[in-house]
């Protein structure tokens, strides 16, 4: 599910969002029935960073006062925040960049290393329990046996967790995230490298609503 211009939804819509993100199904209540039913998605979100749209903009200033940067961020809950797993900001694209050749990695070459990252997944958890199939479906009893670590690769996300006052929710997660890094890399043990790059991916939140 992709929501685009995330702060312009009312907030208790983004609030229903909290349970079927964190546990895969969603419940209604009525006076005289509850039901419930499976719901596992992938959420994509994108907003502004302001009203404006223009705050850290290295080419165009920013109109927004402190409290309309504020209240608009507000908008945005700790508790949602905290159940997406990565917050990635990206800079606008100068023109000279959109017409003239690319040098990214082409997406076919992408493709081939997700599906060789979901197949080693699907084969790491063939014995698990239930019908655990990708890193993102971990829980706190498979988390452990499923994200081994080298001890550097530990005390930097210890470190990372402290220093930035991660919760516990964000520190499964940014494991999580580092795991399929590892896996994208073709590494059956999380290392360094992976921990840095997952908890790169949750400082955005820290750096706008911190």
């Amino acid at each position: 599910m992709f929501l685009d211009e995330l702060p312009e939804y009312r907030r208790d819509v983004l609030e229903a969002l909290r349970q079927p993100l964190e546990d895969g199904f969603v419940t209604v209540a009525r006076v005289s029935a509850q039901a419930t039913y499976p719901a596992q998605f992938t959420l994509v979100c994108s907003m502004n960073p302001c009203p404006c749209g223009n705050l850290g903009s290295r080419t165009q200033p920013c109109r927004c006062s402190p409290m309309q940067i504020r209240r608009y961020l507000n908008r945005i809950s700790g508790p949602l925040l905290d159940r997406i797993d990565m917050h990635i900001e990206v800079e606008s694209i100068p023109a000279e960049r959109l017409s003239g050749p690319s040098d990214e990695e082409p997406s076919a070459a992408i493709r081939q290393r997700v599906e060789a990252a979901r197949k080693r997944q699907r084969q790491r958890y063939k014995d698990y329990p239930g019908d655990l199939r990708i890193n993102a479906h971990l829980n706190a009893r498979t988390l452990n046996r499923a994200c081994p670590m080298t001890d550097a690769a530990r005390a930097l996300l210890e470190l990372s967790s402290e220093k930035l006052n991660f919760s516990n929710r964000a520190y499964t997660r940014i494991l999580k995230v580092a795991r399929t890094i590892a896996d994208l890399a073709d590494a059956d043990v999380i290392d360094e490298d992976h921990v840095s790059e997952a908890v790169q991916y949750r400082t955005l939140d820290r750096k706008y609503w911190g």
